[in-house]
């Protein structure tokens, strides 16, 4: 099958999940999924964990944090040169205009980052939790039409990786 094959057909399933333009509360709650993934967020709830947190809460913040700005950087770094656009739509102008490039998804990598890192760092409850929400963040980031399936499952298995990579060092 040719690369073309492949786009025309992520494009094709991509547009059939989307429910963007379709206003209603499952729209609400996935573009509540979809907005809990950005970094902004994740950056300031580590902080406060950081600075207000018990030592252990401490030490993970201090291990996810670094890890959530190099892992945006890689992913940056992929997206300038791969250079794909995101879909067309009007939901989500915020990344539209600060990160035109959907190739892979930051939001999809960074969401499996943090559940594999709290799956060797943290309480089960946690680990739980984080299994259900990470996925739900990247199927909504299709869902909500700023992504492509294909962005999402690179930026899953991005986040896999370098996630399992850096458990392996720190326990290591």
């Amino acid at each position: 099958m040719s690369l073309q094959r492949i786009l025309d057909l992520d494009a094709r399933l991509s547009t059939q999940l989307r429910l963007a333009e379709r206003p209603g509360v499952f729209r609400s709650l996935v573009s509540f999924f979809a907005h809990s993934g950005d970094s902004w967020f994740w950056w300031g709830a580590l902080g406060l964990m950081w600075w207000l947190g018990s030592p252990f809460w401490k030490v993970r913040a201090q291990i996810i944090l670094p890890n959530i700005i190099g892992l945006a950087l890689l992913v940056l770094t992929i997206k300038f040169l791969v250079r794909r656009k995101r879909p067309e739509g009007e939901w989500g102008g915020i990344y539209r205009k600060t990160d035109p490039h959907s190739f892979p998804s930051g939001h999809a990598a960074r969401a499996i980052l943090i559940a594999v890192l709290i799956s060797g760092l943290g309480p089960t409850w946690l680990v739980m939790t984080l299994w259900v929400w990470a996925p739900l963040v990247c199927l909504a980031r299709v869902i909500m039409g700023v992504h492509y399936l294909t962005d999402i499952l690179a930026g899953m298995l991005i986040g896999l990786l370098v996630g399992v990579s850096i458990l392996i060092f720190i326990s290591g």
